[in-house]
């Protein structure tokens, strides 16, 4: 069964996570540099069944565009002439990263690990994709 894939764009590393068989759980996968992920992406897609890349968008309280929106936008244009098999799901990410932050606070992680901007990536990866999940 074809998986999904939850992204964490960022300007410097992109937050990846991945769906189980049955796309019920999203899972952390990797933090990728952002100007790697299109190696790191056709490694993925050629090695794994994906169906779907859901994308967060942060979009800010007065649900305006957030500067980084542009970005993401030339992002999944450029992925999707790659990858055109691939649908593209874009959400809304307000407040992952401070969810990941407490979620890795509550999980019992030390201080150092805490601070891993890469762990915060990926579970904000994660977040966004099981947030779709829940949606469906």
């Amino acid at each position: 069964m074809p998986k999904f894939i939850g992204i964490d764009f960022g300007l410097k590393r992109i937050g990846v996570a991945i769906t189980d068989e049955l796309n019920i759980i999203a899972s952390p996968y990797d933090t990728v540099e952002t100007n790697n992920i299109y190696i790191f992406l056709k490694e993925l897609l050629g090695n794994e069944n994906i169906k779907k890349l859901i994308i967060g968008n942060p979009i800010n309280l007065d649900n305006s565009l957030n500067p980084i929106s542009k970005e993401i936008s030339d992002f999944t244009k450029s992925f999707s002439s790659l990858y055109s098999d691939v649908e593209i799901i874009h959400i809304d990410e307000r407040f992952t990263s401070k969810m990941a932050k407490r979620a890795i606070l509550a999980s019992g992680v030390n201080k150092k690990r805490r601070q891993d901007k890469k762990l915060v990536d990926k579970i904000s990866a994660t977040i966004i994709l099981q947030t779709y999940l829940n949606q469906l």
